[in-house]
């Protein structure tokens, strides 16, 4: 063999030639890897680049090795002979094949590779797209129809750090309060069909398990199972390791993750040295993010601008700039991330793609699935510039290449979308048959791609092609040849790539069902048989979807042997039951009954309708109920009354669990979800209930006897056809007759009117009527003929006959079933001289002013001003329609309604009562007050306090002044006030008449710039009288801020006040005239008052602030300026008159009237102990007396505040709890709940928290978190409100009060569907013992703040469950009464009196019916009453006998 010619070395060989290069050419060919080019290189150097190195020497290998054949394949002979003539040419054809395959070298192609499995190594750049998040893992989309997962452990750093604390603190968990700090779910931080840049971190070989990765509960599908094969990461760290710090300049993206929250932004964490980024809230607006960004969160960012140290980067998370940004350089080939946008050089078009030129140097290919749709060659040339993005970095190449993707959606980072902007996952869903595709390309030994339509291409995988074996396709021959047309299934979508997963074979085409979500609930199919296990039998229902059919639902009756009807391989008819898509399980049942079942099909509270008869199957059996389950996990309770025609002990020996039965839909409540069934009528023939709402309840109406029974007679209404039932006691009493002849006379087909519909049930879809009792003989109402209820009008006038005087006004009676009432306040405009309460019988006229339908009454005003409005009459006592129109200190009117142990109710206006507390009721203390009071009482009084939200008003009847609150002052108003107290920076003003006061500060006394305000200041002395403006309210903080500048009044200010200075000078004048003086020293003294200067006769009253005026007696020297204290300066006077001898000596009688003076004293301690304290020293004084009187230190706390004092309230109340005896539990507690009020309002939220906790830990817990959640609620902390009840629900869960105060505070802000899905958690942790109370506490507020049908409902399963409860039928009562439902009251004592029980306990019940008959009811239904009463007293007399 010869042996092969050596290269020669590339040195000895001939130079190469050099080639000159334009400037732009050097600038798209010369890597920037690569150093200047050096024209004359040292130590045998080359200028070549280490590319064009490459092809020179593989050149020169193929020369030799083309010689080296030619050699061998000619003679020895030949080649010596033509040795030389061929050593000659052989120099010229080397030159020229070295020109060619120099040519041929620079324009050589690059193979474009597919990527598989096995191309995937660790450590590769990859881009991916979410197509699934599980609650452990991302399940991505990869190129080239791969699918790959990152763990939950390889999101971030600080995300894995919050795991890791999250699995310590679960470790170490305690009885805290606080709930351990979760961090967010994988599917709250990223959303299906996100882009992600990514790093594999492991390839597992194919049949490998991540389920443990994945998730371990669910069965996975075909994604999942081929995703466990790649893992990757997305930790910025690992995707960033490559870039440097020079790469972060203003448009690069790379991903990052949030390294924490701060208070303007985000600190990111891009996983490179020494380098941050930072997120504005406002620039996290513009992402796709709508909620706050949680800690290590994951997220592609651009740099927007970096600062001037190069240590922190802004960024943006606008979609629009990250898809539009591209890369233009970089510094290293390691900068180069999957995902960047490039703009790439078309260097060739071959049949498997093109080769592009990248950043002027790199490589790249772009496969054809990664191509818009259309021909390549013809819209792709030599030298076209394209924007495309890279998909992923091609290893182990030298210099390095990349993949990229030129597909719209990829390179705009969207999902592949139709001409309609319909996704394709949305217009061709898995499982759906395409009937005609065309294949338009086909790879031979990998599969055949179909175009669906136009921008729309599928893909058949060669195992896809047929159900058999098929080693290879062909192209132009065979079945499936280019141009072809063939019928598929859509069985997958590859995300990334755009491209349809189809499937030709017939045995998929054939399947009824190729994933858990195409199975409908109900659906009747056949299944075969794969498993049988003790605890379910498995199925196959198509392909692989499978079924589990649970024992209980093996056959109607329970199967001792299965295994002898269930055979491994058999077929079995069988019923969906469940299909939870999410899991990916389906369960069936093989029962007969339902398999065969012809009955409606139950699968959503929507298919239900009340009536509806279906087959459900007994699944629990309770005490007193038994639950069934229909479709769909939804269930039913059937009430043991309902279980059975006749009553049953024991219910579980009437049923077995898995018993399939027929029931009847008797009641659903859509809102909770909650439906109530019968068996009993399931079984009978079942007829669907009447509209019982064609009549309403108290209509009159009429009808034809239709059956007669031994108690009631059927009557069938006309017009409407509804079945009603007649008491045949009833009728008889209308016949004046009895039982026994009634039912003699009457016959079927008989007419019976006069009925008034009493109740309706439209479960069993009838109603109850009763014959219209007989009233006594009225005179018809003038003007009424023929008058409805539903003819009236709000404003029209009609005649009412006054029938008695109800609790809340007069009741009329205005024509045949239509009654009216007639509020007090509406009688008359002046309510003295007119007739509030009109004599019975009496016809007046009156305007309707509303309608309650509900009811059917009509309100009426008889009020002058109602009939003539034109008359223009001014009512002396106005007309109140809303307790908006209230204002505080208005003085009304009104009647007293009620009187309570607390105080009086008065009816002020039609349904508004306003509350007069006992301490408002008189000036001075009367102990027994009631009997200066009698109902209807006409009162008058002033407005306290209005809340117009709870529709509540106070009332006072004193006669002092109404004290008013900061709410009533506005800015800028001039109001008159006392001095409380002088500080250098000013002083403090108490508003006259109010607790009110504020701070003037010393900036706001004087004009005068100049002035010495220090001298002004000292000048004023506690108790002085002021005129001041208010200049700010912080009604937040309860602040007022005054001011005293003569400039902010005017002389019309001060007119206002001289009655009461002459008052004044009236009472101060009768000291001086007491004594043994003679009348002409009485004389002189008065005329030496009237001499005085105006403003010394100020000296014994204080009086409102005066203007310096020139009258003022020049004696009078002020310095430093006008002085602001009248009192003041009525002592310096009175001083300089004292030190003045000659006055002294001049007029002796002033100076004996002085001295007599002196000699009055008052005894100031004579009322110390009844009058309030006002001061430090009175507080300190009452104390040491009472030091365990909590209401006094609470006062004192109060008293610091209005000083503005907070920080000696609080120590007042810190002093309180050292003070306090420590066996007044009940005062400590009042002292907490203070300085818990006042940490509220004054304090921060870690001295709330601090106080709080100090407070639970000194008193009952219990108490003071319920305390702390009503001050919260009080001061508008709705937030924190519902966090505390939340808190105190946790810890104190066996306690009934803490969840119906928590439900009760849901209810009064208007939440009730969050009370309502209270009831059943509290009823999960409390103890069973405390089931009812709560339950009934839960229906008591759905009268008083939800829905009063709701509470009826529940009442009357409470009633039902435990009938011998007297004490809740006696609430029940008094529910519907707050209702005034005075027929359903009238129903629930028939109902109570049909139960037996003592005379003692039916005497309260008697008369409680009767208290309510007279306040709700009329006279008639008093008379039943009674009736009543003596029927049950002889009957059960007769029965003790």
């Amino acid at each position: 063999m010869p042996k092969k010619r050596e290269l020669e070395d590339v040195k000895s060989g001939p130079k190469p030639k050099k080639i000159k290069f334009t400037n732009d050419e050097l600038k798209t060919t010369t890597s920037n890897l690569v150093g200047t080019e050096i024209d004359f290189p040292r130590g045998g150097g080359t200028a070549l680049t280490p590319l064009e190195y490459k092809n020179v020497r593989a050149e020169a290998v193929k020369e030799a090795d083309a010689e080296l054949v030619f050699e061998n394949s000619e003679s020895r002979k030949k080649i010596k002979k033509g040795q030389k003539s061929r050593g000659s040419d052989a120099k010229k054809s080397s030159k020229n094949r070295k020109e060619k395959d120099g040519e041929k070298s620079k324009g050589e192609n690059i193979r474009v590779e597919h990527l598989n499995y096995k191309r995937v190594v660790e450590g590769m750049n990859i881009l991916c797209q979410i197509i699934a998040i599980r609650p452990l893992a991302l399940i991505v989309s990869l190129p080239c129809q791969l699918v790959g997962h990152v763990p939950i452990t390889q999101i971030s750093t600080q995300f894995t750090k919050q795991l890791e604390a999250l699995d310590e603190s679960a470790e170490n968990l305690s009885d805290q309060e606080d709930d351990i700090r979760r961090p967010p779910e994988l599917f709250e931080m990223f959303r299906v069909g996100q882009y992600l840049r990514a790093v594999v971190t492991g390839v597992q070989p194919a049949g490998a398990s991540a389920r443990g990765v994945i998730g371990s509960n669910r069965r996975m599908d075909e994604n999942e199972r081929a995703s466990q094969r790649v893992e990757l990461s997305i930790i910025p760290d690992h995707i960033n390791k490559g870039v440097s710090k020079a790469d972060l300049t203003s448009g690069f993206v790379l991903p990052a993750a949030i390294q924490s929250v701060e208070d303007h932004g985000y600190i990111l964490d891009f996983g490179i040295s020494k380098v941050s980024g930072f997120l504005s809230f406002e620039d996290a607006k513009k992402g796709p993010y709508p909620n706050k960004l949680p800690a290590g969160l994951v997220l592609d960012v651009c740099i927007t601008s970096v600062a001037e140290n190069g240590r922190t980067c802004n960024v943006s998370i606008e979609l629009k700039r990250m898809a539009t940004n591209f890369m233009s350089e970089i510094t290293s080939v390691t900068s180069i991330l999957p995902g960047t946008l490039v703009q790439a050089l078309v260097t060739a078009v071959v049949g498997s793609g093109l080769n592009v030129q990248l950043l002027g140097y790199f490589e790249g290919t772009i496969d054809l699935f990664h191509l818009p749709s259309g021909g390549i060659s013809s819209r792709f040339k030599l030298g076209d510039k394209v924007k495309a993005r890279i998909l992923w970095e091609i290893g182990n190449t030298e210099p390095r290449r990349f993949a990229l993707s030129l597909l719209p959606h990829v390179v705009d980072l969207d999902v592949p979308r139709l001409k309609d902007q319909q996704p394709h996952q949305e217009a061709f869903p898995i499982g759906i048959t395409l009937e005609a595709v065309k294949v338009v390309r086909v790879e031979v030994e990998r599969g055949l791609v179909m175009q669906i339509q136009d921008g729309v291409l599928g893909y058949v995988h060669i195992r896809h092609v047929s159900d058999d074996h098929v080693p290879s396709l062909s192209p132009s021959s065979g079945h499936w040849k280019v141009g072809t047309v063939h019928c598929a299934r859509v069985i997958g979508f590859q995300a990334l790539d755009g491209i349809l997963q189809l499937s030709l074979q017939p045995s998929v085409l054939e399947q009824k069902f190729l994933q858990v979500q195409d199975v409908e609930l109900g659906e009747v199919l056949k299944a075969t048989v794969k498993k049988l296990t003790n605890d379910a039998l498995f199925v196959s229902l198509s392909g692989s979807v499978d079924g589990v059919i649970w024992p209980n639902h093996y056959a109607d009756i329970s199967l001792k042997h299965p295994q002898k009807r269930f055979k491994e391989g058999s077929t079995i008819k069988c019923r969906v039951l469940v299909v939870d898509a999410d899991r990916k399980r389906i369960a069936l049942t093989a029962k007969k009954t339902l398999v065969e079942s012809e009955l409606p099909v139950i699968t959503s509270l929507d298919d239900v309708k009340v009536g509806m008869v279906t087959h459900a199957v007994v699944y629990k059996i309770l005490s007193n109920a038994v639950l069934v389950e229909f479709y769909n996990n939804l269930n039913a309770l059937v009430p043991a009354k309902e279980a059975s025609e006749t009553p049953l002990a024991n219910l579980s020996e009437a049923f077995a669990i898995g018993k399939p039965v027929k029931v009847r839909i008797i009641h659903v409540d859509r809102e909770t979800g909650r439906m109530q069934a019968s068996i009993r009528q399931g079984n009978s023939k079942v007829v669907e209930a009447a509209n019982v709402h064609g009549v309403e309840v108290g209509e009159t109406v009429e009808g034809s006897i239709k059956a007669i029974h031994k108690e009631h007679v059927v009557v069938t209404l006309k017009p409407t056809g509804i079945t009603a039932l007649l008491s045949v006691k009833n009728f008889a009493n209308s016949r004046n007759t009895t039982d026994a002849q009634l039912r003699a006379t009457i016959a079927v087909g008989e007419t019976v009117d006069d009925l008034i519909v009493l109740s309706q049930n439209p479960d069993k879809g009838i109603v109850i009527v009763s014959k219209r009792p007989k009233s006594k003989p009225t005179k018809t109402v003038p003007g009424n003929d023929g008058l409805t209820f539903k003819a009236v009008k709000v404003g029209e006038a009609v005649f009412g006959r006054v029938t008695g005087i109800a609790r809340g006004g007069t009741g009329l009676h205005i024509a045949s079933g239509v009654k009216g009432v007639l509020y007090p306040t509406d009688t008359c405009d002046d309510y003295e001289s007119g007739e509030p309460f009109p004599p019975n019988g009496v016809v007046v006229e009156g305007v309707v002013m509303s309608l309650d339908p509900a009811r059917r009454l009509i309100v009426v005003s008889t009020r002058p001003s109602r009939l003539n409005p034109s008359n223009e009459i001014v009512p002396r006592d106005r007309e109140i329609s809303d307790v908006k129109v209230l204002k505080v200190g208005d003085s009304l009117r009104g009647f007293i309604k009620s009187i309570a142990d607390h105080g009086l109710f008065v009816s002020i206006g039609r349904n508004i009562d306003a509350r007069i507390q006992i301490k408002e009721l008189f000036d001075e203390y009367i102990k027994d007050w009631k009997p200066r009071f009698v109902v209807n009482q006409l009162v008058q009084g002033k407005i306290l306090k209005v809340d117009p939200e709870k529709n509540q008003v106070e009332m006072t009847l004193r006669s002092k002044p109404v004290e008013l609150a900061l709410n009533d002052f506005q800015k800028d108003q001039k109001v008159d006030g006392i001095i409380r107290k002088s500080e250098p920076y000013g002083v403090f003003i108490q508003i006259k008449n109010t607790k009110i006061s504020g701070l003037c500060h010393k900036s706001q006394i004087s004009d005068n710039s100049d002035a010495d305000v220090s001298e002004i200041l000292s000048n004023f002395q506690e108790g002085d009288s002021v005129k001041a403006i208010i200049l700010t309210i912080d009604h937040v903080k309860g602040r007022i801020a005054f001011g005293l500048k003569p400039s902010y009044f005017t002389d019309n200010d001060f007119e206002m006040h001289s009655p009461d200075v002459e008052e004044t000078e009236e009472n101060t004048a009768e000291p001086a005239t007491v004594g043994e003086k003679n009348g002409a020293s009485e004389s002189d003294e008065d005329e030496e008052v009237v001499n005085m200067p105006s403003d010394m006769m100020e000296v014994e009253v204080p009086t409102p602030m005066a203007l310096p005026t020139s009258e003022v007696a020049p004696i009078i020297k002020i310095p430093g300026g006008f002085r602001w204290s009248a009192q003041a300066d009525t002592q310096e006077a009175a001083a300089s008159d004292s030190s003045s001898e000659e006055d002294s000596d001049s007029n002796p009688n002033i100076q004996s009237s002085k001295k007599k003076k002196k000699t009055i004293e008052y005894d100031l301690t004579a009322h110390m102990h009844t009058r309030q304290p006002e001061s430090t020293a009175d507080f300190e004084r009452l104390l040491l007396g009472s030091p365990n009187s909590s209401y006094l230190w609470v006062q004192y706390m109060s008293f610091q505040l209005q000083l503005a004092e907070i920080e000696k309230a609080k120590e007042v109340g810190r002093r309180a709890l050292k003070t306090i005896n420590f066996r007044e539990e009940g005062e400590k507690m009042n002292v907490w709940i203070a300085i818990l009020n006042l940490e509220n309002k004054y304090g921060t939220d870690e001295s709330l928290d601090v106080v709080f906790k100090d407070a639970a830990r000194h008193n009952d817990s219990k108490t003071i978190h319920l305390r702390l959640a009503s001050i919260f609620d009080e001061t508008g902390r709705h937030d924190q409100a519902v966090e505390q009840h939340q808190k105190t629900c946790k810890k104190f869960s066996k306690s009934s009060k803490v969840w119906t105060l928590f439900g009760e505070y849901y209810f009064k802000q208007g939440e009730q569907e969050a009370a309502r899905q209270l009831l059943p958690r509290s009823l999960l942790s409390l103890e069973k013992r405390k089931h009812l109370k709560t339950i009934t506490k839960f229906a008591q507020m759905e009268y008083r703040h939800g829905d009063a049908e709701r509470g009826r409902t529940i009442f009357e399963g409470i009633v039902d469950s435990h009938s011998k409860r007297w004490d809740l039928w006696s609430i029940y009562v008094d529910m519907e009464a707050t209702q005034k439902n005075i027929l359903a009251i009238r129903n629930i004592f028939d109902r109570v009196f049909a139960f037996k029980m003592t005379s003692h306990k039916a005497k309260a019940f008697f008369k409680k019916w009767l208290d309510i008959e007279k306040r709700l009811g009329d006279e008639e239904g008093e008379n039943a009453v009674k009736t009543k009463a003596v029927e049950w007293t002889g009957k059960a007399s007769a029965g003790a006998s």
